[in-house]
């Protein structure tokens, strides 16, 4: 079909102009540390804080691995006890940061790493190209999945249009970088997609490898739900014990009930396992976030606000872009609940999980894996001076944020 095929080449276009645009501009330009974009980041940003970090230092594609990164490749080059990463916790209970990641992208990673050796690169080098490749194809799958989803309603144009604002929302550039975002914008929008097919197995997959690729994917069985309620599947289960014994279990039914249930299954699977725990444990320890700290995200958003005063100009400015992201992704939520309700609600649930648990900071980042806001832009986007305004605007932002990555600010 024309519009998949446009979709690949816009797709690979935008890749290879993304990392150029970063390899361009660490040669161009040095930044002026240290950052002031957040209360840590003065100490945490510039020429040597990365000197204890070996997973960062490797010079190849090194614009498209920071922050987090760190651990990803760890986990996928060397487990998640590598020594290269610190340790959290008291004596005799100690874990790795990297356990506060989950396993599913660096295990796509490892799984790609086999066949790259061929190219005779050093591991760390490897699992990076790795890194970006699965970080770019899960960015492909996510905007086939948007146009799948959307072009009924907006049209071919309306599907094109929701794909492409994907890949030029303004940390849009994490997805073909060392992050998860290109995966699990993947996973949870081809969730969706095959949920509207009614493609019940497939749904599933999607759902629980999302889950392990982000705990917020567990978001999931929320559309799982809706789906699985409005296929009116539920009332074959209303059955007495009698009936159950004599004409047998309505096997069909209660199949689809489990794979609707599949990524809260694989959720609580992995919460108690070894894992999940150690999970928790960093998070807690180090990174300080727990599951819907209330007191500490209104305290966190309250600050951002207040930051708005232009006091600290870097600060301020960082926020200003947080905050107005997160304000249009909510007016999507609510704008998507009638013809997208699997979309809205999941959306809404990633929004506020992430709201509650994890610092106001990233909310920019984990807006991009709301696939409401795009359905919501693509709709606006009828107009050709909001899509015109829209495109110049998310570029713009999307290549000053995606150069200050590559140069080791904080962006999100």
């Amino acid at each position: 079909m024309k519009s998949i095929r446009t979709i690949i080449l816009i797709w690979l276009a935008w890749a290879i102009l993304v990392i150029a645009f970063q390899a361009w501009t660490v040669a161009r330009l040095v930044p002026q540390f240290p950052d002031y974009a957040l209360s840590w980041t003065p100490t945490e940003t510039g020429p040597g804080y990365q000197q204890n970090q070996k997973y960062l230092l490797e010079p190849f594609m090194n614009q498209q691995v920071a922050w987090d990164s760190e651990y990803y490749l760890a986990i996928a080059v060397g487990g998640y006890d590598d020594p290269a990463t610190d340790l959290v916790g008291p004596l005799g209970h100690q874990y790795t940061k990297s356990y506060a990641f989950l396993p599913f992208y660096p295990l796509l990673i490892r799984l790609l790493v086999f066949p790259l050796k061929l190219l005779g690169l050093i591991p760390i080098a490897t699992a990076t190209l790795a890194g970006v490749i699965v970080s770019a194809l899960g960015a492909l799958g996510g905007m086939l999945a948007l146009y799948d989803i959307t072009r009924n309603s907006l049209g071919e144009e309306g599907g094109l249009r929701a794909a492409f604002y994907l890949i030029i929302f303004p940390t849009g550039f994490f997805l073909v970088q060392v992050y998860t975002e290109g995966v699990f914008v993947g996973l949870v929008f081809g969730c969706l997609a095959m949920l509207r097919r009614k493609q019940w197995l497939y749904a599933a997959l999607l759902g629980s490898a999302a889950m392990l690729t982000r705990a917020v994917g567990v978001a999931l069985v929320i559309p799982t739900l809706i789906a699985w309620f409005r296929s009116g599947d539920w009332s074959d289960l209303d059955l007495e014990w009698r009936q159950i014994f004599l004409q047998g279990v309505p096997w069909r039914p209660l199949g689809r009930a489990l794979l609707a249930f599949a990524p809260l299954i694989t959720f609580l699977l992995w919460k108690f396992s070894y894992y999940g725990i150690a999970f928790n444990f960093v998070e807690s320890t180090f990174f300080g976030s727990t599951f819907m700290n209330l007191g500490r995200a209104v305290q966190d958003w309250t600050q951002a606000f207040q930051s708005l005063s232009m006091e600290i100009p870097q600060r301020g400015a960082n926020n200003l872009l947080i905050i107005t992201l997160f304000i249009i992704a909510l007016v999507a939520c609510f704008k998507c609940m009638k013809d997208y309700p699997e979309a809205a609600w999941v959306s809404l649930a990633i929004i506020i999980i992430s709201w509650g648990s994890g610092p106001a900071s990233g909310m920019h980042r984990y807006i991009l894996t709301t696939p409401a806001i795009f359905i919501t832009l693509a709709d606006w986007g009828r107009n050709p001076v909001f899509d015109r305004a829209w495109t110049i605007a998310s570029i713009l932002w999307m290549g000053f944020l995606s150069a200050m990555f590559a140069m080791n600010l904080w962006v999100a």
